[in-house]
C-alpha cells in the first residue's frame, strides 16, 4: 500500500497522506514518497496543489515508535530525522512555484500541523482541531513551528499554543488567522477541490513570483 497517493486531474496535482491507521503520522519511508510527490509538483502542466489526507486525522505528526526504535542505534539523533524528513518537505512545499491548498478534515497534531500552516491556503473541516504536542514530550517544536506561529498568531498565542499544549478548533483558527477558512466537514472534499480547481485557472506563474517574494520577506526589510 502507497503511504503517499498522487492524482493528476484538470491539472491539479493531489496529494493524499495515506497512513489512516495510524492516523498518517510519519515515518521515513512515507516523508521520502511525500518528497517525491511534491518534487513530482513541478512541471508546468500542473497548475496548483491539493494536499489531504484519508481517515479519521489529518495528521499526528511523526511516528513515535520509529524514533523508540531507530534511537536503539548509539549513533541516532532526533536532529537528523528533522533534518531528513520535515526540514525537506516544509521547504520543498514554501518553494513550489504553485498554489498550495491544504484540506484538513481531522485533528493535525505535531509536524502535522506545521505542514498545514506551510500551505498557502489552508481549509479545515469543522472537526479539525489544530495542536502543536511537542511540549508534553519535551520538545521544540519543528517543521517550521516557530517559523510560522509567531508570523501566523503573534507571539502571545504561540507561547500558548506551545507551552500550555493549547488545541485550536478549525472556528478558532480562523479568529486569530491560523487559516483561511473553515467549512462543515461533508463539504470540505468538493470545497477544497473547487478552490484548488479555481487556483489551477489563474495566473500560476505570477502566483510562483509572489510566494518567492513573499518568502523573501522574511528575511528582508521593507526597503530590500
Amino acid at each position: 500500500m502507497s503511504l503517499i497517493l498522487t492524482s493528476l486531474e484538470n491539472s491539479i496535482l493531489t496529494i493524499t497522506l495515506n497512513r489512516p491507521e495510524k492516523y498518517n503520522s510519519f515515518t521515513e519511508p512515507m516523508a521520502l514518497e511525500f518528497q517525491k510527490a511534491l518534487s513530482d509538483a513541478e512541471p508546468d502542466e500542473i497548475r496548483s496543489v491539493l494536499i489531504n489526507a484519508n481517515g479519521k486525522a489529518f495528521c499526528a505528526g511523526q511516528d513515535l515508535s520509529e524514533v523508540v526504535e531507530r534511537a536503539k542505534d548509539d549513533n541516532y539523533e532526533l536532529a537528523d530525522t528533522v533534518r531528513t524528513i520535515y526540514n525537506p518537505v516544509i521547504r520543498a512545499i514554501r518553494k513550489l512555484s504553485k498554489p498550495v491548498v491544504c484540506a484538513v478534515q481531522g485533528t493535525a497534531a505535531g509536524a502535522g500541523a506545521n505542514i498545514a500552516f506551510a500551505c498557502d491556503i489552508v481549509l479545515a473541516s469543522d472537526e479539525a482541531v489544530f495542536v502543536q504536542a511537542f511540549s508534553k514530550i519535551g520538545l521544540i517544536p519543528d517543521s517550521g513551528g516557530t517559523f510560522f506561529l509567531p508570523r501566523l498568531v503573534g507571539m502571545a498565542r504561540t507561547n500558548a499554543m506551545y507551552l500550555l499544549d493549547e488545541k485550536i478548533t478549525a472556528d478558532k483558527a480562523v479568529e486569530i488567522g491560523l487559516i483561511y477558512k473553515a467549512v462543515p466537514h461533508e463539504e470540505l472534499s468538493d470545497e477544497a477541490k473547487s478552490l484548488a480547481k479555481k487556483l489551477a485557472t489563474m495566473p500560476t506563474k505570477g502566483f510562483g513570483l509572489y510566494k518567492k517574494a513573499l518568502n523573501q520577506t522574511f528575511e528582508n526589510d521593507l526597503e530590500q
